[in-house]
């Protein structure tokens, strides 16, 4: 009998309805970039979004518990988007831009804490990686380049082209995906990183420009990892960035280890 294939949650993104707009935009919509959807299903997974529920919909919460996706799935992996409210680390919004989203912060905590509780892999993307840091009581700058010494601009106009050098240690799980690597370049899009570190986790990579923090790593299990960059962004072969199939195939192996 053959063994199906691995069933891998994604967060969604969330859409709130705009004030005074009509049709679609005067709904809640949540959706996923098609991008990295396609980039974990590249090896033999099924993709499944997961969506919150939410004060203005049908379903209530009494109905489903994100508890029964940790049961059922093999694996979360948590997309970007929108920045963490400070709310959620004890500050208060420095510019009113930077106030994120609650409700979306609530609900990826949820799924987070119920997937590390049922011992299943998880792995974190761009504003992924800083929900990870932030649920396990870290907190985070909420500009770099207004808050962080030398800082060097991480948002540019060119997105999904821009890329930066990373650097890792000899000690780190990076350094045992890549032997005799320790620097690559990545496609790392965000103004917002990671300051204090949440409980339980190691850094992994620095930016080499700024040493701002560009992936954390839980010691010990489960299997939880942050990635500040977008490997969805890397296109195969692209010979200068870093080949990011290592990392895909180790959160696999992860989630495929909690399946029997």
């Amino acid at each position: 009998m053959s063994k199906r294939p691995l069933r891998i949650g994604l967060s969604a993104r969330i859409y709130h309805p705009q004030a005074g707009a009509k049709g679609i935009q005067s709904k809640s919509l949540q959706y996923l970039e098609q991008s990295v959807a396609h980039w974990v299903m590249s090896r033999d997974v099924m993709v499944f979004m997961i969506p919150s529920v939410s004060g203005d919909g049908i379903v209530y919460r009494s109905n489903i518990r994100l508890s029964d996706y940790a049961e059922y799935l093999d694996g979360l992996v948590l997309q970007g988007g929108a920045d963490i409210s400070p709310q959620c680390y004890g500050e208060v919004p420095l510019h009113p831009d930077w106030g994120g989203d609650r409700v979306r912060d609530a609900y990826e905590m949820e799924l987070l804490h119920e997937f590390m509780e049922s011992g299943k892999a998880v792995l974190g993307i761009c504003r992924g990686a800083q929900l990870i840091n932030v649920a396990l009581g870290g907190s985070l700058h909420q500009d770099i380049i207004t808050q962080v010494e030398n800082a060097v601009s991480h948002v540019h106009d060119d997105y999904d082209r821009h890329s930066h050098a990373i650097t890792w240690g000899k000690e780190s799980g990076l350094s045992r995906l890549y032997p005799g690597l320790e620097t690559g370049r990545v496609i790392s899009i965000h103004h917002q990183s990671i300051k204090a570190l949440g409980r339980g986790l190691r850094i992994e990579a620095t930016s080499a420009e700024d040493g701002v923090v560009e992936a954390v790593r839980l010691e010990g299990k489960p299997f939880v990892l942050g990635l500040q960059w977008h490997p969805e962004f890397h296109p195969p072969g692209a010979p200068d960035l870093l080949d990011c199939t290592p990392i895909l195939d180790e959160f696999l192996n992860a989630a495929r280890g909690r399946r029997w």
